[in-house]
């Protein structure tokens, strides 16, 4: 059990885990997981950690087959420039490791930012914490256990 399921868990937020068996050789953790759980690729969402001007990581939550406009999260985060965070300081300070990142049950509660595409859908898909786990859950109540703010994040 991922600490992403128990906080969803203790909270008591509905969600559903989908497993699927991750393949080293894939291109793109994001895509992989639509293509195994059978889903629309816009209805599964990558967690992104960048690292604002001012030394702050921040999370943004976009579609796994957009591209994260950097400067519209910067924008977002009320700082001039980001850029995507290093990997060691993502495992440190989320506890995950790339392609298993979850927005939910991070080491440290960083600000986050959903994409406002995901406003308009009735569930989404996010990491579960591990390569091969998704969660399906309503992006309200994603919105509400991360504590996150909606932001247009991909052009």
């Amino acid at each position: 059990m991922t600490p992403a399921i128990k906080q969803l868990t203790k909270d008591n937020i509905p969600f559903t885990l989908h497993e699927y068996q991750h393949s080293p050789q894939s291109q793109s953790y994001g895509l992989e997981a639509a293509e195994k759980i059978g889903v629309p690729a816009e209805y599964v969402f990558k967690t992104l950690v960048a690292q604002t001007d001012n030394n702050i990581l921040v999370v943004a939550i976009i579609p796994v087959n957009s591209t994260l406009n950097l400067k519209l999260l910067a924008k977002a985060a009320n700082s001039k420039k980001a850029h995507m965070a290093k990997p060691q300081d993502v495992l440190r300070s989320t506890g995950y490791v790339l392609g298993g990142v979850s927005p939910i049950g991070q080491k440290k509660q960083l600000a986050t930012f959903i994409d406002s595409s995901a406003s308009q859908l009735t569930k989404m898909y996010i990491s579960g914490g591990r390569r091969g786990l998704d969660i399906q859950l309503s992006p309200n109540d994603l919105y509400r256990v991360i504590q996150a703010k909606w932001a247009t994040l991909t052009t």
